[in-house]
């Protein structure tokens, strides 16, 4: 009696046990609130019926996907997207299948940080990789429009002919070495 007393309750834990696991499930990655995301896209795409048989959706990377390790202030967050200028992975993509386009993460969150990341930004100007040298120069487009810059300089940012072209590099480093020379002084960086 003792020892069909003991399977019973073997059998009772490992039961148990069990039915715990299984109701665990796959944990879930927690939702994330970003209001810096990039513009929505999403990770599968709709297609249309005829072509749904041989269609396999295929995961793009998300702005989500390529977040500072740690985000402890916005100058900790500039040193961590300008770091990652170079890098070719770190692009996601928006516009649906019909009009794919890049969105290049790490000049989009720089252009967001906006005066913290114009002397980092300003630091990169002479890299000779011309993929970077396009994305330093479109954050620098981008983050000198913050009205944190804007007031100091009297309204004035980097304004560029042509972006996100590497034939236009010379032109534009030109000029946002002028805008750096003329209103480095003026800006009061903290």
């Amino acid at each position: 009696m003792r020892q069909q007393a003991k399977m019973i309750g073997i059998a009772s834990l490992c039961s148990l046990t069990l039915l715990l696991a299984g109701c665990a499930g796959q944990p879930s990655a927690p939702a994330r609130n970003d209001s810096r995301s990039a513009p929505a896209a999403s990770s599968e795409e709709i297609v249309p019926a005829a072509a749904a048989s041989n269609y396999q959706p295929v995961r793009m990377a998300q702005a989500e996907d390529w977040a500072p390790p740690l985000q402890a202030s916005p100058e900790e967050d500039a040193a961590y997207y300008v770091s990652r200028l170079s890098d070719r992975r770190f692009v996601s993509q928006y516009g649906g299948p019909d009009n794919p386009r890049p969105w290049y993460i790490a000049a989009e969150r720089l252009g967001e940080i906006g005066m913290p990341a114009v002397p980092l930004l300003f630091a990169r100007l002479n890299t000779e990789d011309q993929y970077e040298l396009m994305l330093v120069l479109y954050a620098l487009q981008l983050a000198t429009q913050d009205p944190l810059v804007t007031f100091q300089t009297g309204g004035e940012a980097v304004q560029l002919p042509t972006v996100l072209d590497p034939s236009a590099n010379g032109e534009n480093r030109r000029i946002a070495q002028q805008w750096w020379e003329r209103y480095a002084t003026q800006l009061e960086l903290r």
